[in-house]
């Protein structure tokens, strides 16, 4: 796979435009992504896209090596979705980096509409627009407890 397929080099943030894996995102969320992005800035947290928008093939290869990890298509799901299901191939997920970014997402990403959807995955970000007034639903333990990853 390449940067084409939604590959993300390290280092690569939500500002940067050139890659794939940003620009095919879902317009919403890259706008309060990069929203949140500067004001994680203004408190000195910096943002690293890890991953975001992902073809099919990507996603299905991604999805063939957690198989392989975890044992069983079962198990695996707990981690990766099927290209048919997965937020990513459709551009409405991205998965942030490092820690102390995924944190002040966790306290401060209801201000910008952006939720943590995975308790397993504290890196996942979706876009809930109704968490600017409501904040945050609470996530589902795992993609398997998703009602939107079931075929």
């Amino acid at each position: 796979m390449t940067v084409d397929d939604g590959v993300v080099p390290a280092g690569v943030t939500v500002f940067d435009g050139g890659f794939p894996a940003v620009a095919n995102l879902d317009p919403d969320l890259l706008r309060a992504v990069r929203r949140a992005a500067t004001a994680a800035a203004d408190d000195g947290v910096g943002f690293v896209l890890t991953s975001g928008w992902r073809s099919p093939a990507y996603q299905d290869q991604l999805l063939r090596e957690a198989v392989s990890e975890y044992g069983s298509e079962a198990e695996a799901a707990r981690w990766v979705a099927t290209a048919e299901t997965s937020l990513h191939v459709s551009g409405d997920a991205v998965d942030i980096g490092h820690s102390d970014a995924t944190a002040w997402l966790s306290e401060h990403g209801a201000e910008h509409g952006l939720c943590q959807v995975y308790g397993n995955e504290p890196w996942h970000f979706e876009l809930r627009p109704g968490a600017v007034d409501h904040g945050c639903p609470v996530p589902y333990a795992d993609p398997t407890h998703d009602p939107r990853m079931q075929q």
